[in-house]
């Protein structure tokens, strides 16, 4: 008996033993007491793990940036002005070290940020090498940010961390952060070498690098098809982060986010792969399965040249219920990675998560742009039952170099936008002075101080933004990492910072609410004011000013979909004025928020109208109408405003409806200007909805206003025959309805295919007018599509027709009316449309603000809605 008790007693003991070993090493660095981030965990002071001898200074950061998740650890740090090491007892020499430091490049006392450059060596090996905490910051936009590490195993019982400075006058290194946890067999097996993998999926024939004494850098970790995880739901207690994908997808295959329909449970993988929520959703390719044949699902990402790259693919199928009805083929860089991947097959169950593992090595690129393509195809080798793919999560790690043992790239270079701002007010820039605080925020970077206007701007904006009532430690996201050598960052990934990259015009040009106005007029974002919801997030109904209506669309909080939208939207929209161009109001940015504030557009959308519960039926004259009004405003973008400028997601639920029923187009999003349009297009990656996609611009990737005229007359046939763009409940050959509307023109059987609702109800002459402009629009050469100034000639003759049919078939018109076919061929069009856009110009100058304002506030039905982005998988 006493055996047993001594037994049992030595095993509880271990077991705390060992439980205490797994307990993560959190430092805060340079406080000298222990204390709590916002999300619980218990930081201590650094001070004890300094080697002997080390020299340092504690600081204390002068600002404290909104954007920062806690004070703790970033607002003290530790200062090194010579060589200077911790000295950090290993839970587990036998296991993965993963290293976090954390950096909050501000102003501290005595210390020039700007001149701190230095390296950090880890366990042997080289972590950073003439690093720039500033640039990087400043590179990102963001006030603060993370690094992590995962050291290969030592033999040693303590890890030792270098801080070197560089031999610069004035240099110094410092750390605000830093944990140290043992982790379990993460990296449990050796990858597949890109490239090796045989016919039919041979791994056992393929090239394995092994990786046990390589250390790596956590580059990219996403949860495919899903939302942002924060650190707080990782498993295990890892604490790691999961990022939305959708803004490293090439061109516009998006594909669809789905989330499984049944119990995902790790059934023999170990929980500390990745959370439950990464194999509860995923991303495919859709039910297009004409498109899928011929297509990729492409991820894109900018990473550092010279290194291997470990890529671990994390896949979950809670579809398929047997062999041969999902497979698709792998691909790095353009090298086979897998063949005939079928998930059921791999794993003989339903929903059961796998991990596999590959390596790629990526060279210096021509142009010193390095990427890493990521791309999934359906193959047809085994007659699958659907042409279609999927990945549920991703990670990225750079692997370090065994022979010189390095880890480090080159400091990040710039943003284009950042660089842009920069250069368009650098001429304008004064002396350095207090005033430059004002101006300049953590997350900004330290951009230039700037003219007198733009001060008062700024000024006037940061005033607003400082909300006494906005929450303290809101959670905001950062990139595990970014591309050291691209001048094209990702922004979206930047983090829910202050200083999203606006410019001073835009912030000038609209109002900024702060956080406490928005709630007061959302009701604290009540549910019951939800009136849409989209990719971007919900939408609600609010009243700002005591009376005026507003439509708020508010980024959802645990994603990190569309930062380049919402400053897109800003930019854009600031600039424009227009009575059927949707107006903003203003925006909000108030503790990593991303708000933005419209007029309250009570109809709804059109789409709503026509098919999708359609409470109203709009008669073919409303239909023209409102067509004739999305096109003025289409036309306004191509030929009024200072620039060409293409919408690039023109479809019926970015056609919006007032209480007037005038027809206002919106959502700005991927809207692209062409400052120089004497090419006739702009280079640019393919991005839309599908149903609404340009052939052509998806062949080509070059895009023209015309792109917006094949999405256009895709509308006019959605408005004609009140279906959805695509539909893959119909037979395969109407799924998509700019086909099955040009195959019924061939058959000359249009007239089959048009709403019962208003079959019988228009002029023959009207009606033909109209499918005829519809099927010019979607010819599949943009040279072969009329100009939308063209369109709306077309659609106001159309209208014309339907409303004196008589009189137009003869030839004849009243005073008050246009006989346009009495000018067809005999006047330049241009200049009749030219004469036409300068009388609408003169009717919008004679609006004025408040007779908007009386709109706004005319009606209030509870079944109105408001939604700028309904379906975005077209994304």
């Amino acid at each position: 008996m006493k055996t047993i008790l001594l037994s049992l007693a030595t095993f509880l003991l271990l077991s705390h033993t060992i439980h205490a070993q797994n307990k993560p090493l959190l430092l805060s660095c340079g406080s000298p007491t222990s204390a709590k981030d916002a999300d619980g965990r218990s930081w201590d002071s650094d001070d004890k793990f300094l080697a002997a001898g080390a020299k340092s200074v504690v600081a204390k950061a002068s600002i404290q940036d909104p954007s920062l998740p806690s004070d703790v650890p970033y607002m003290t740090a530790r200062i090194f002005q010579s060589e200077a090491s911790y000295q950090f007892p290993l839970q587990n020499s036998t296991s993965r070290t993963l290293l976090r430091l954390h950096f909050y490049p501000s102003s501290y006392p005595n210390f020039n940020i700007s001149s701190s450059y230095f390296a950090v060596v880890a366990g042997g090996v080289t972590l950073l090498n003439n690093f720039s905490a500033s640039i990087s910051a400043e590179a990102l936009s963001q006030a603060y940010f993370i690094k992590e590490f995962y050291l290969a195993p030592s033999q040693s019982a303590t890890l030792g961390v270098t801080f070197k400075p560089s031999g610069d006058k004035g240099s110094f290194a410092f750390v605000n952060g830093i944990e140290v946890v043992s982790t379990p067999p993460i990296f449990d097996s050796d990858p597949v070498l890109a490239g090796t993998v045989g016919s039919g999926g041979d791994f056992a024939a393929a090239t394995t690098m092994p990786i046990a004494t390589n250390s790596m850098e956590a580059m990219f970790r996403l949860n495919v098809g899903g939302q942002y995880i924060g650190p707080v739901n990782d498993s295990d207690g890892l604490m790691r982060s999961w990022y939305d994908d959708s803004v490293y997808i090439y061109g516009a295959g998006q594909g669809v986010a789905v989330g499984a329909n049944t119990t995902v449970a790790y059934k023999g993988l170990p929980s500390y792969v990745a959370p439950l929520d990464v194999y509860s959703s995923y991303r495919s390719m859709g039910a297009y399965v004409d498109v899928n044949k011929v297509s990729n699902l492409t991820w894109v990402f900018q990473v550092d040249p010279n290194f291997m790259y470990l890529l671990r693919f994390h896949w979950c199928d809670s579809e398929m219920t047997k062999t041969n009805q999902r497979v698709f083929d792998v691909f790095i860089n353009n090298k086979t990675a897998a063949t005939e991947v079928d998930i059921f097959a791999m794993t003989n169950a339903i929903a059961t998560p796998i991990k596999r593992d590959f390596v790629a090595r990526v060279s210096n690129s021509s142009n010193g742009d390095s990427q890493l393509w990521v791309a999934l195809h359906p193959t047809d080798r085994t007659k699958a039952q659907y042409a279609d793919v999927l990945l549920n999560g991703l990670e990225i790690f750079k692997v370090s170099d065994t022979a010189t043992s390095n880890l480090a790239g080159p400091n990040p270079t710039i943003s284009d936008m950042m660089k842009k701002y920069q250069d368009a007010h650098a001429s304008f820039a004064p002396e350095k002075s207090g005033m430059t605080t004002v101006i300049i925020t953590g997350a900004a970077g330290g951009a230039a101080a700037v003219g007198l206007a733009f001060v008062i701007c700024l000024f006037a904006y940061h005033r607003k933004r400082r909300d006494p009532n906005s929450e303290p430690g809101a959670t905001t996201w950062l990139p595990i990492s970014w591309n050291s050598s691209s001048t094209t960052m990702k922004s979206s990934m930047s983090g829910r910072s202050q200083g999203t990259g606006i410019s001073s015009d835009a912030a000038c040009n609209c109002r900024y609410f702060n956080l406490t106005e928005i709630r007061n007029a959302t009701k604290n974002f009540d549910e019951s004011n939800v009136i849409g919801v989209g990719g971007f997030g919900k939408v609600y109904k609010g009243v700002v000013d005591g009376q005026t209506k507003v439509a708020i669309k508010r980024s959802n909080p645990s994603s990190e979909q569309g930062i380049n939208e919402f400053q897109t939207e800003i930019e854009m929209l600031s600039r424009l004025r227009h009575r059927h161009l949707v107006s903003l109001i203003g925006f909000c940015e108030d503790n990593g928020e991303m708000i933005l504030v419209y007029d309250y557009m009570g109809q709804g959308t059109l789409r709503e109208h026509l098919y999708k519960g359609n409470k109203i039926i709009l008669s073919w004259k409303q239909r023209l109408e409102i067509c004739i009004g999305a096109a003025r405003g289409l036309h306004y973008l191509h030929t009024g405003a200072k620039y060409t400028i293409i919408h690039r997601d023109v479809k019926t639920t970015n056609i919006l409806l007032d209480d007037k029923w005038v027809a206002k187009v919106s959502d700005f999003g991927l809207s692209k200007t062409g400052p120089d349009m004497n090419k006739g297009h702009v280079s640019t990656v393919v991005k839309g909805s599908f149903g609404y996609l340009d052939p052509e611009y998806f062949r080509r990737q070059q895009l023209t206003e015309k792109s917006d005229v094949y999405s256009f007359g895709v509308v006019l046939f959605e408005v004609l025959c009140a279906r959805p763009a695509l539909n893959p409940s119909l037979p395969k050959e109407q799924v998509s309805l700019a086909d099955w509307a040009l195959r019924c023109a061939r058959n000359e059987t249009l007239d089959e295919i048009i709403d019962p609702q208003i079959k019988g109800k228009v002029s023959p002459e009207s009606l033909k007018k109209f499918m005829e402009t519809a099927e010019k629009c979607l010819a599949d050469h943009g040279s072969d599509r009329p100009s939308m100034g063209d369109v709306l000639w077309n659609l106001e003759f159309a209208l014309q027709l339907h409303d004196n049919p008589e009189q137009n078939r003869s030839g004849s018109s009243k005073t008050d009316s246009v006989d346009f076919e009495q000018f067809e061929g005999k006047i330049d069009q241009n200049s009749i449309m030219a004469m036409h856009r300068s009388i609408l110009n003169l009717e919008e100058d004679e609006e004025d603000d408040e007779e908007a304002k009386n709109q706004m506030k005319e009606g209030d039905n509870g079944d109105e809605i408001f939604s700028q982005i309904v379906n975005p998988k077209g994304r």
